[in-house]
């Protein structure tokens, strides 16, 4: 079960071949936390667990969470186009982190909780290519105003770490962790 309504984490799930049940968490992310960044996504993934463990106590649920990072202040979602412009001019030709945080509840274990973090540079973008993006509604719904699977990969000049984290899953570490838990992929057909 997935506690989240990103149609880009239940895709990530399901190309592994897995069912994937959405139930969004209904979790609102608190606007000014105290926390660093890795520790934000940290803290909203698990609290997006537990919100849909309460109802499913027996299900196998994750949830996961994004945080982009410059200079160590969180960039979450923005909240209209003048936002999300400013937060692409903030990224123009710098580096920032970005962290991918999943929690994962397993019936009769342990809840786990891991952390992916990637670093990614931007080009210097120009004011047009910015207008341009912000145009297209793409950043509106993506922690740092994009999204690199999309549009925004023209935007991006190096990733040092996994895709995945920033696409906002950390596939990989998920993988390793289902199979230290017992857990087999579905083969393929």
């Amino acid at each position: 079960m997935l506690a989240s309504a990103s149609p880009r984490r239940s895709e990530l799930l399901r190309s592994l071949g897995l069912i994937v049940d959405v139930v969004p968490s209904g979790y609102a992310e608190p606007e000014d936390n105290e926390l660093a960044p890795p520790e934000l996504a940290t803290r909203h993934a698990g609290a997006k667990l537990d919100r849909v463990r309460e109802r499913f106590p027996t299900a196998v649920v994750v949830a996961a969470d994004t945080v982009v990072d410059l200079d160590g202040r969180s960039l979450g979602k923005p909240r209209d186009a003048l936002e999300a412009t400013a937060m692409l001019r903030s990224l123009s030709g710098r580096s920032h982190l970005v962290h991918s945080a999943y929690a994962l509840a397993v019936p009769d274990a342990q809840t786990l909780a891991r952390l992916s973090t990637t670093l990614v540079r931007f080009h210097e973008l120009s004011e047009d290519e910015i207008a341009a993006y912000v145009a297209t509604g793409e950043p509106m719904d993506k922690a740092g105003a994009y999204g690199i699977q999309g549009r925004a990969a023209a935007l991006v000049e190096t990733i040092d770490g996994d895709y995945f984290t920033v696409v906002g899953f950390p596939l990989g570490d998920f993988i390793r962790t289902l199979r230290r838990l017992g857990f087999r992929l579905p083969s393929a057909k």
